[in-house]
C-alpha cells in the first residue's frame, strides 16, 4: 500500500536594516522591524493562517486520515510570538489533532553543520526546547537546513539520539536508485533516511501554476493518478516543499488550497494513504544505505550547498562568523547571544550568491555586493562588542580551557540534577510506602 508524507518547511529571517560603516561601534541594534513585521504578517494572511485551517479541515473530513510534518525554525517562531500569535495558536490546533508531527532542525535555520558542530548541537538542542515549551512535544525526527546532509552530519545527528532524518533524493547521489524507499546512513546505519521525491514535489512548489506547463492544469485527480502509477514496490512517497506554496508562492486564485482539499479523497480511491515521518520509521526498514561524502540539500540543480557559500563573498562572511564562536559561546549576555542566532540564518548568506543575479527572488538587497557589505558591517559591530567581553589577547590555548571548564560544569550540574530527581523519586516512593 502506497503512503504519502507531506513535509513542510517554515521558516522567516531576522533582516537586517541598512547598517553603514559609520555604525560600526555606535549603533548596535541591526534589524529592520518594519520589513520583518510586514513579511510575517503578511504571509501569515497569505499562506499559514489559510494554509492551516485547510490542512484542519483535511484531516477532519478525512476522518482523521491525513497527516503531515513541519519544521518551523526557532528564529520563524520568535517572530510568530511578537507579530503574529494567532498562526502560534492555529498550529497547536492542528498539532493537538495528533495527525501534525514537529520535526526539530537548527533553531536558526543556520549552516552550522557546515562550520561548528559544536554550534550545531546546541542549536538542535535549543529548537528541541522551543518546541516543548511552545507545543508541549519533543521532536523524534530531524531535518537539517534547506535538507542538508552529508556523512559527517548524519553520524552527529545519530550521536543525539534521532533515529530518522529527512534529506534530499538527489539524482547524483542515487544514481539509478528511486527516492521512494527507505535508506539510511552508510556510516550511522542506526539512522534511517527519507528523501524528497523531486518530480512530485516540485510539480507542486514549482510547476502548480505555470501556464506554460503541458500538464497544467495540475487537477487532485491527475496528481493522485500518478503517485499512484509508481511500481507497486515503491511504497514510500516524500513530498517535501516550503510551506508558502499554498498562498503565497501560489495565491488562492491558483486554486491551490481547493487542489489540496481534495487530495484525502482521490487518494482514499486509489487506496494510498498518509504517514507522518515517524510513523514511517516505526513501519519501514531501510532497503540500502546511501553515501553522501560532500553536503548536499535541495536548492538548485547542483542539490550542495553552493546556493551559500558558493563565492568568495560567502565564504569570507562565513569564515568571519565561524572565527568569533568560540568567544560568543562563552558570553552570557542575553543581547549578545540573540544576535548570534539571528545572524547565523542561512538567508544571510543566500542574499550574496551571485548565482542568481537578475533572477529576482526573496533578496532584499539590490545586489549580493551590497547584501556582503551590509552584512560584513553589522558583523563587525557585533565581534567588537563579543572582544569587548572575551579580548582577543586571550588566547586559543586560554579559550579553549574555559569552553572546557564551562562545558564541564554543565555536564557536572546535569548529572547532579539527575542524581536529585533519582532522590526525590525515592524519597515519594517511601513516603507513599508509609
Amino acid at each position: 500500500m502506497k503512503t504519502i508524507c507531506f513535509y513542510f518547511q517554515i521558516h522567516q529571517p531576522f533582516r537586517l536594516k541598512r547598517y553603514r560603516f559609520f555604525d560600526i561601534g555606535n549603533d548596535h541594534y541591526y534589524y529592520d522591524d518594519f520589513q520583518n513585521e510586514e513579511v510575517i504578517r503578511r504571509i501569515a494572511e497569505q499562506c499559514y493562517l489559510p494554509a492551516n485551517r485547510t490542512l484542519l479541515e483535511m484531516i477532519k473530513s478525512s476522518g482523521g486520515k491525513f497527516k503531515v510534518a513541519f519544521s518551523i525554525s526557532g528564529v520563524a517562531l520568535e517572530q510568530m510570538e511578537i507579530y503574529t500569535p494567532e498562526v502560534i495558536d492555529s498550529f497547536k490546533e492542528l498539532v493537538a489533532t495528533g495527525n501534525v508531527e514537529l520535526l526539530s532542525e537548527t533553531y536558526a535555520h543556520s549552516l552550522a553543520s557546515l562550520g561548528d558542530p559544536e554550534e550545531f548541537k546546541h542549536q538542535i538542542k535549543k529548537q528541541e526546547d522551543k518546541i516543548f515549551d511552545l507545543f508541549g512535544v519533543k521532536p523524534k525526527v530531524f531535518r537539517n537546513t534547506e535538507l542538508i546532509y552529508s556523512d559527517d552530519i548524519s553520524t552527529i545527528v545519530a550521536e543525539m539520539g534521532y533515529k530518522g532524518m529527512l534529506t534530499e533524493g538527489a539524482k547524483h547521489v542515487l544514481g539509478w536508485k528511486s527516492p521512494n524507499y527507505m535508506y539510511n546512513s552508510c556510516v550511522a546505519p542506526q539512522l534511517s533516511l527519507l528523501l524528497k521525491n523531486d518530480r512530485f514535489s516540485e510539480d507542486l512548489s514549482d510547476r502548480f501554476s505555470n501556464y506554460s506547463w503541458n500538464e497544467y492544469p495540475l487537477t487532485a485527480d491527475k496528481y493522485i493518478s500518478w503517485i499512484a502509477e509508481t511500481p507497486e514496490s515503491e511504497q514510500i512517497i516524500n513530498l517535501f516543499m516550503n510551506y508558502e506554496v499554498l498562498g503565497s508562492l501560489h495565491p488562492a486564485s491558483t486554486g491551490i488550497f481547493e487542489f489540496f482539499k481534495a487530495l484525502p479523497r482521490f487518494a482514499a480511491e486509489r487506496g494510498i494513504s498518509f504517514s507522518t515521518p515517524s510513523e514511517l520509521f516505526s513501519l519501514f526498514k531501510p532497503v540500502d544505505s546511501v553515501s553522501v561524502a560532500y553536503p548536499i540539500s535541495w536548492v538548485d540543480e547542483e542539490r550542495d550547498c553552493s546556493s551559500w557559500l558558493g563565492n568568495v563573498l560567502q565564504k569570507e562572511a562565513f569564515q568571519k562568523l565561524n572565527e568569533i564562536g568560540p568567544r560568543v559561546h562563552l558570553c552570557e549576555t542575553r543581547r549578545v547571544r540573540q544576535d548570534w542566532y539571528y545572524l547565523q540564518s542561512s538567508d544571510h548568506f543566500y542574499y550574496m550568491s551571485t548565482k542568481h543575479m537578475g533572477q529576482g527572488g526573496f533578496s532584499p538587497y539590490d545586489n549580493p555586493y551590497e547584501a556582503f557589505n551590509n552584512y560584513m558591517n553589522v558583523l563587525s559591530d557585533f565581534i567588537l562588542r563579543v572582544n569587548a567581553e572575551f579580548p582577543e589577547n586571550i588566547g586559543d590555548e586560554e579559550l579553549n580551557s574555559l569552553t572546557s571548564t564551562i562545558r564541564n560544569q554543565a555536564i557536572e550540574i546535569e548529572d547532579l540534577r539527575k542524581e536529585l530527581e533519582k532522590y526525590k523519586k525515592k524519597a515519594s516512593s517511601k513516603k507513599t510506602a508509609e
